[in-house]
């Protein structure tokens, strides 16, 4: 049987060294740091603003930090654009509901993974708005 080649993705150092050049370039240009959570709350805002903009406009946070389209939001949305352009020329990009390493802990189910992601994903945002950040 032939031996599996074993794909290879982009130097985590260099990723480390771009990232830390995109923090020390926002906080230059903009006196912020890069940041997801304010633009995940902010974007839901909008959204809401479409249905009930009355309701959001006297929400405390909304009267503080408005819902808006901002560098933030460009910002998180080329997130998932360069993840894609990353994986894509590194030959990595797979889609897939259960990675391997789920499904060989807990098995194929897809629900189940779902719920992990929601909740995990939940927590993290919960945590980091706590932060303010």
């Amino acid at each position: 049987m032939g031996e599996m080649q074993e794909k290879k993705g982009w130097s985590p150092y260099l990723a480390g060294a771009l990232t830390g050049l995109l923090i020390v370039l926002s906080v230059w240009f903009t006196g912020k740091y890069v940041g997801a959570s304010t633009t995940f709350v902010r974007s839901a805002g909008f959204i809401e603003r479409v249905f009930d903009a009355e309701r959001v406009a006297k929400m405390p946070y909304f009267m503080k930090e408005a819902p808006k389209i901002d560098w933030q939001f460009v910002f998180v949305v080329g997130i998932f654009f360069g993840a894609l352009v990353a994986s894509t020329t590194s030959n990595t990009f797979k889609m897939q509901a259960v990675p391997p390493m789920w499904e060989k802990r807990f098995g194929p189910g897809r629900a189940k993974r779902a719920l992990a992601a929601f909740v995990g994903g939940a927590v993290a945002m919960y945590g980091a708005r706590l932060a303010d950040g």
